[in-house]
């Protein structure tokens, strides 16, 4: 998912498998000490929640989840959104482990599935339309949480339920942006993407997710109204590029630019990025990509595009809009060949044994698709956010972060749409 880490809380619509979700929270775990004793300092849940918590806890859990008494039950609110709420359930100090049952699990709540619309007073059949698009894509999205935590790409799974699943406690941090060109984080991102893009699912496998999303997007954006005059202004601004006219051209540039279909996790940005606890900087398997629901089968060169567009935007910021872009960020054709050549070693069984000069062939072609492919990303959340700066509650600057991403892909487009 597009995560905005805003607070402590994501503000991005879930679109991978149809589903269109206002806000959905994915909270990291603590880290240090100090966040550890911000969960001790979070409010309890209600009564029943902290009842129902404990029953999934000793009905899915193994060992001495069995056994415990609820008196004895530990859970923690994390902080979450309008759509997911989560909860950090733990077994009390005094009580040991019979086996390998982990001692402290997550436990996801779904809430509102609500789908993005424009169009207030929605007819009520297409109201309950949306609502199996919203159910069904759940579904999906815990058949692919399930495959991804057997493959040990994501963390385990625990239980499920029609309420929401209990999930791996994962002591990590996400990564800050900064963190994205270190060459050793940026190697492993590219052998995790490699390994994810190789996966087989049990989903679609026409590449229907990035226009067919976009242009569901632009249709909505060619409706939009703004009723407050600095937004009207920006909005007119953006306006103004004659976003359909450009889309068309985007278009035609992509289907002339060959681009393997693969699994594609779509958001691959430092909120998205683990960094696990123990882990040394010199560990070859120190990151877990995160938060799959934008995932879908894409082509290949939109999802590292759109991974090396994210190391220019840092959203850890308390200042309106609450967002930093440092365009030089942008990662040089160095750092982005030295990306490429870890993703080809992981995904391309035969790059080892390529002569030189194939292995640099292989990389400046993979070069250019990547950088053509930039272009959607900026074009891609672009959209999103005028979208986002009607419809969400956060405070974001959705409009600036739009022009901020359209005024990149103008720049880009004079050095790749030729």
């Amino acid at each position: 998912m597009k995560t905005k880490f805003i607070n402590g809380v994501s503000s991005s619509p879930s679109m991978s498998l149809g589903l269109l979700v206002t806000e959905n929270a994915l909270q990291v775990q603590p880290d240090t000490q100090e966040d550890c004793e911000e969960l001790v300092r979070s409010d309890q849940p209600d009564p029943d929640t902290r009842r129902r918590a404990y029953m999934w806890c000793r009905e899915f859990l193994h060992g001495a989840w069995k056994s415990l008494a609820e008196d004895l039950f530990q859970i923690t609110i994390i902080r979450g959104g309008l759509s997911n709420k989560l909860f950090l359930c733990s077994l009390p100090d005094s009580l040991d482990c019979v086996g390998d049952e982990p001692r402290s699990i997550l436990l996801r709540l779904y809430g509102a599935i609500l789908q993005m619309s424009c169009n207030k007073g929605d007819s009520q059949e297409s109201n309950k339309e949306n609502h199996f698009q919203g159910a069904e894509a759940m579904v999906l999205e815990s058949v692919m949480f399930a495959i991804l935590a057997e493959r040990e790409l994501g963390p385990k799974l625990y239980g499920i339920f029609p309420q929401g699943r209990l999930e791996q406690y994962v002591p990590s941090r996400k990564l800050d942006t900064c963190e994205l060109s270190d060459s050793s984080i940026s190697a492993e991102v590219a052998q995790k993407m490699a390994r994810f893009h190789g996966m087989r699912m049990p989903f679609n496998k026409e590449p229907k997710w990035l226009f067919g999303t976009m242009d569901k997007y632009l249709s909505q954006v060619m409706r939009l109204n703004f009723t407050r005059e600095s937004h009207l202004r920006r909005f007119n601004r953006l306006l103004s590029y004659n976003l359909p006219q450009e889309m068309e051209m985007l278009r035609s540039l992509l289907k002339s630019t060959h681009s393997p279909v693969v699994f594609c996790h779509n958001d691959c940005q430092e909120g998205n990025i683990l960094l696990l606890k123990g882990r040394q900087s010199s560990d070859k398997q120190k990151l877990m990509l995160i938060d799959f629901e934008y995932s879908s089968y894409n082509y290949r060169g939109f999802d590292i595009g759109n991974h090396f567009c994210e190391w220019m935007y840092d959203y850890n910021c308390d200042e309106f809009p609450f967002f930093k872009v440092s365009a030089q960020n942008y990662p040089s054709k160095a750092q982005q060949l030295h990306f490429i050549e870890s993703y080809l070693r992981e995904s391309d069984q035969g790059f080892d044994g390529l002569s030189a000069e194939d292995q640099m062939k292989l990389k400046e072609e993979l070069y250019v698709e990547v950088n053509r492919f930039s272009l959607a990303s900026h074009f891609f959340w672009g959209l999103w956010s005028i979208i986002q700066a009607q419809l969400s509650t956060i405070k974001f600057g959705y409009l600036e972060y739009a022009q901020a991403r359209f005024d990149a892909y103008f720049q880009q487009k004079k050095i790749w749409a030729v």
